[in-house]
């Protein structure tokens, strides 16, 4: 298991077209990937579990993959989440 913690730098946070884009790199990897922001940890796969997080700009979201593809997955995911998911 590995986990990284981003900050979101989205304007409008994770609304629905980040947040496609995180699930859409997320469903690629056969590990399990769950996003966790304050009380709440959620699966990373899911559009609207990603928006019913209501994550805003400038909030830290903690990612966490597990399983055999599980570094590959949390570099390309953070890698995507850095350069703006698909906004900047």
């Amino acid at each position: 298991m590995v986990s990284r913690t981003f900050t979101i730098r989205n304007q409008a946070g994770l609304h629905l077209k980040p947040s496609a884009a995180l699930c859409t790199e997320a469903i690629k990897y056969k590990s399990s990937v769950t996003l966790t922001f304050g009380n709440t940890t959620t699966n990373a796969k899911s559009v609207l579990n990603v928006l019913s997080t209501c994550v805003k700009c400038e909030d830290a979201i903690t990612l966490t993959c597990e399983g055999e593809d599980e570094k590959e997955a949390l570099e390309n995911i953070g890698r995507l989440i850095e350069a703006g998911l698909g906004e900047q």
